[in-house]
């Protein structure tokens, strides 16, 4: 394409297989035993031994270090290793480590609840404990659908926006719309009906594919409150999810937003949902809930959707749990990443980084190789021109995401998109060094 881009050359640039040493003892027994997330473990050659984990930076076995550009999958939000949860788990272990949360409970669980709930947006009243973000997910579908089943209302139906991504769960799966996370299931999920992400053309196509759906069927509409994250960090306007929000909610069905990403200030706010008008009546939190130190999910809810639960009958309860749901030690954490979210020094920090994410859009929408910026809050995420296919796991990412690697960064592409979502604390320094190696991926790309 005149004035495009070429694929990376991978005679000009390393992969992370030709880097990784492999006489390495914790490789070697990597590649005997585990089966590793998201992986074509065939084609994949070895994964990078962390040896240690400090602030923004990753230290490999080998003696390199990477700077954690995307928090290690978007939980990390105050460091690797903060002192602050450190000292809060150990203070945890010395007293309970893990109780059944079935009959009993235990002063972290209160202590989560009274720190989080006047930061939720709208009537959030209720937290339900379990894992991660995939069963806060699960917990919210079966709040919506059994709700209007206690009822005796038939609700059957979930409502999600295409492209969407909830989750690799059963029922998680079922809302996303990705098909490389689902296609070998489809015939097998609960339903799920679709409707298309308001562009920026506007919200007419999304208003029309909703107006012709049974709507009175729906129990629940969950959605990425402005970020679709895993589709690859698509955009759009608050003013135009309060619009379908509003008409949703007109219908008698709840509203699901799942802040698993968005949650924790990523976004400008604490809370996505701040941004709009029409707040959710359940809510699914992770990730950063604990810091991004120890795994956690919470579906939380109003008072409305708890009260059809609470009958005389006990076949009307929410019959869901977990072995380690509501862990004393994961509370501790959350508690723990709840009091540095209140400091002023973190406060501080996520501001400058948010300058710093803002001030580099402007000067890499500049780039040739560059179609399209976009930033809000601590995301920065840009979408690279190319005449490749640009699929999340074919060969242009793994180009991408080799030359970040082996350049000291930690970056895993979506397709053609290169996102950036550090913890708060990281320094300027380590962002301008991460900028410079995107800038330096981007020169590779431009046509001699």
């Amino acid at each position: 394409m005149a004035g495009g881009v070429k694929n990376l050359d991978l005679d000009e640039m390393l992969s992370n297989r030709d880097v990784q040493p492999t006489d390495s003892p914790i490789a070697e027994a990597d590649r005997a035993h585990q089966w590793h997330p998201y992986t074509q473990m065939k084609d994949f050659g070895s994964h990078l031994p962390v040896v240690k984990a400090k602030g923004s930076k990753l230290y490999l076995e080998d003696g390199r270090v990477l700077i954690d550009a995307i928090s290690s999958w978007w939980v990390n939000l105050y460091g690797h290793g903060n002192e602050h949860i450190k000292k809060a788990l150990n203070r945890q272990f010395e007293s309970v480590d893990h109780v059944l949360f079935a009959g009993f409970t235990h002063a972290p669980a209160t202590r989560v609840a009274e720190l989080l709930l006047p930061h939720l947006p709208g009537k959030m009243n209720r937290l339900f404990f379990s894992d991660n973000g995939s069963t806060s997910v699960e917990v919210a579908m079966k709040m919506a659908l059994q709700y209007f089943y206690n009822q005796g209302e038939n609700r059957r139906l979930l409502l999600a926006f295409e492209d969407a991504y909830h989750g690799d769960t059963f029922g998680a799966m079922a809302t996303g719309g990705l098909g490389v996370f689902n296609n070998a299931f489809s015939d097998m999920l609960p339903k799920v009906v679709r409707i298309p992400v308001p562009s920026a053309n506007g919200l007419d196509a999304t208003l029309e594919a909703l107006h012709a759906l049974p709507l009175h069927e729906v129990a629940g509409f969950i959605y990425e409150p402005l970020v679709q994250g895993a589709a690859g960090m698509v955009f759009y306007e608050a003013n135009d999810l309060d619009k379908i929000l509003n008409t949703v909610k007109n219908t008698g069905a709840f509203l699901i937003a799942d802040e698993v990403m968005t949650g924790f200030g990523r976004l400008e706010t604490m809370f996505a949902s701040e941004q709009m008008e029409v707040r959710p009546d359940i809510m699914c939190l992770s990730k950063g809930l604990t810091g991004g130190v120890l795994p956690m999910g919470l579906t939380t809810a109003t008072e409305e959707v708890f009260k059809g639960f609470y009958s005389d009958d006990r076949s009307k309860a929410l019959m869901h749990g977990h072995s380690f749901t509501a862990n004393p030690l994961g509370c501790a954490a959350a508690i723990a990443g709840l009091e540095l979210w209140a400091s002023p020094d973190i406060q501080a920090s996520r501001q400058q980084l948010m300058t710093l994410q803002s001030e580099a859009a402007l000067e890499l929408e500049q780039h040739p190789a560059v179609d399209s910026v976009r930033v809000k809050g601590t995301l920065l995420a840009i979408n690279i021109k190319t005449n490749s296919d640009s699929e999340h796991y074919g060969a242009f990412r793994d180009q991408l995401y080799a030359y970040f690697t082996n350049h000291g960064v930690l970056l895993r592409p979506l397709g053609n998109v290169i996102y950036t979502l550090p913890p708060f604390t990281t320094s300027e320094s380590e962002m301008k060094h991460i900028y410079d190696i995107i800038r330096g991926c981007l020169d590779t790309l431009i046509e001699a």
